[in-house]
C-alpha cells in the first residue's frame, strides 16, 4: 500500500491550488476561516464559480459533465478547498442526489436535472428523516399513493438542513405495506414550490434556522418524476447514504479546523499549557489516523482493489473529531465563547470588548466567534447520517463479519 503522492498528483495539487486562491472571494474565506455565519448567497455563489469551472460536480464522470477526476484527484480538490476556506459544498445535489440520478434515473430525468445541479443554479434538499423514522430510516410513513400519471403525497419530513433554501426535494415515501418495510418505499423527487408544500424553520440554539419540518398535504407529483422502479427507493437510498457518511467524515475541514484550534489556543494564552496542549495533540493524531483511513481506501481504488466499505466507520470517527475539536475550541476561549448577536458579529463585533483588558482579559478578538453555539450545533454529528450507535452495528456486521 503506497500512500505517498506521485509528483504528477503533487503538480496537480498546486494546479488546484493557485486555481482556488484566484477564485475564491476573500470575504467568503474570511467567513469560514473565523465560523461567521455564511448566507445562502455565500453558500451558491462559490457553487456556481465552481460550477462555471466544471468542479461543483467534481466527482462526476466525463459522460455527465462533470471532470473525470479518479479518487486521488477528488480529494487533493477538496482538501486544498477546505485549507483555503473554501464553503464546503452543499452537498445534496452534486454529491447525494446526482450520483441516485445518474445510476438509477433514466436518460430524461438526467437531462432535465443534472444540468442545473452541475450549474449550482438550483438548490436541492433531502426528505429522508421523519419524527418516527431517523436512524430507522425503514419506517418512513410519507405516504405516496398513485392516481393516474401522478402521485399524491402526504406526510411530513423533519430535520430537513436548509430546507428553507429548497427549490427541489428528494424524498423517500411510502407506497407500498405490503411485506418488509423496506421493500415499499420508492424515490420521488419533488417540486418544493408545489401547492401543499410547507416549510417551517426549527429555531435552534444559536438562533438560526439550519434544520425545518417539511409538511406535504395532498402534493401532486408527476409519476415521471420516480427514480428507478416503485417500492425499490431503498436500494436507491443506500447507494446515496455511502456518499453522504463517507462526505460527513470530512477529515480535510478537520485538518483545516485543528490549525484553527491552535490559533485560539496561542490567542488566549493556553498553547503553552501541558494538559492542554495533550489534548491537542491526542486529537491531531485522531486527525492524522482519519486521514490515513481515507488514503488507504484511495490507494486500493488507484491500484484497482476493492476497498472495505467503511463509510460508516468514516462518519463515525469524523463525527466524532468534529465534535472534539468544537469543544476544545470552546474550553480555550471560556466565557468568550457564549455571545452570539449575529447583526453584532457580522458588524465586527464579538461581543467581548467591554471586558478588555478587566481582570487581565484580552477580549475583543476575531477568534471568539460563537464557539459555544458551535460546539451545541455539533453535538448532532454523530446522530446525523444515521446515529454512531447504528453504525458500529452495521460495520460490526459488514466489516468485521
Amino acid at each position: 500500500m503506497d500512500l505517498a503522492f506521485t509528483p504528477e498528483e503533487q503538480q496537480f495539487r498546486e494546479d488546484i491550488r493557485d486555481w482556488v486562491k484566484a477564485h475564491l472571494p476573500a470575504d467568503i474565506a474570511h467567513k469560514v476561516h473565523n465560523a461567521l455565519r455564511l448566507s445562502r448567497d455565500d453558500m451558491q455563489r462559490w457553487a456556481k464559480i465552481l460550477g462555471q469551472k466544471g468542479w461543483l460536480g467534481h466527482g462526476w464522470p466525463v459522460e455527465f459533465g462533470g471532470p473525470g477526476w479518479n479518487a486521488v484527484q477528488k480529494h487533493l480538490f477538496e482538501e486544498e478547498c477546505a485549507l483555503a476556506g473554501a464553503p464546503r459544498v452543499v452537498p445534496f445535489g452534486p454529491v447525494m442526489v446526482a450520483p441516485v440520478i445518474m445510476a438509477f434515473g433514466n436518460t430524461e430525468q438526467q437531462q432535465r436535472f443534472l444540468p442545473g445541479i452541475a450549474s449550482g443554479e438550483v438548490w436541492w434538499s433531502q426528505g429522508y428523516s421523519e419524527p418516527g423514522a431517523g436512524s430507522d430510516l425503514a419506517s418512513v410513513q410519507c405516504r405516496a399513493e398513485r392516481q393516474g400519471d401522478h402521485y399524491i403525497v402526504n406526510g411530513q419530513k423533519t430535520w430537513t438542513t436548509l430546507g428553507q433554501y429548497g427549490e427541489w426535494i428528494f424524498c423517500l415515501v411510502r407506497t407500498s405495506h405490503e411485506g418488509k418495510p423496506q421493500t415499499g418505499i420508492s424515490f420521488l423527487l419533488i417540486d418544493m414550490s408545489s401547492p401543499g408544500v410547507t416549510v417551517r424553520p426549527i429555531l435552534l440554539l444559536d438562533g438560526e434556522a439550519e434544520v425545518n419540518e417539511v409538511w406535504f398535504d395532498n402534493v401532486k407529483v408527476p409519476a415521471n418524476n420516480l427514480i428507478g422502479e416503485e417500492n425499490k427507493g431503498w436500494t436507491y437510498a443506500k447507494h446515496l447514504l455511502s456518499h453522504e457518511r463517507t462526505n460527513i467524515a470530512d477529515v480535510n475541514r478537520s485538518k483545516r479546523e485543528l490549525e484553527r484550534l491552535k490559533r485560539i489556543a496561542k490567542a488566549e494564552g493556553l498553547y503553552g499549557d501541558l494538559r492542554f496542549k495533550d489534548e491537542i495533540a491526542k486529537l491531531e493524531v485522531d486527525v492524522v489516523a482519519l486521514e490515513m483511513m481515507v488514503l488507504r481506501v484511495l490507494s486500493a481504488q488507484k491500484s484497482g482493489k476493492n476497498s472495505l466499505d467503511i463509510a460508516g466507520l468514516l462518519k463515525i470517527r469524523g463525527s466524532e473529531i468534529q465534535q472534539r475539536y468544537a469543544e476544545l475550541m470552546m474550553l480555550a476561549a471560556g466565557p468568550f465563547s457564549l455571545p452570539f448577536i449575529q447583526e453584532a458579529m457580522e458588524a465586527g463585533w464579538q461581543g467581548d470588548q467591554a471586558a478588555a483588558g478587566l481582570n487581565g482579559f484580552p477580549g475583543g478578538d476575531m477568534h471568539c466567534a460563537p464557539l459555544a453555539s458551535t460546539y451545541f450545533n455539533m453535538r448532532k454529528t454523530s446522530i446525523y447520517g444515521g446515529s454512531n450507535e447504528v453504525q458500529r452495528n452495521i460495520v460490526a456486521q459488514t466489516v468485521l463479519g
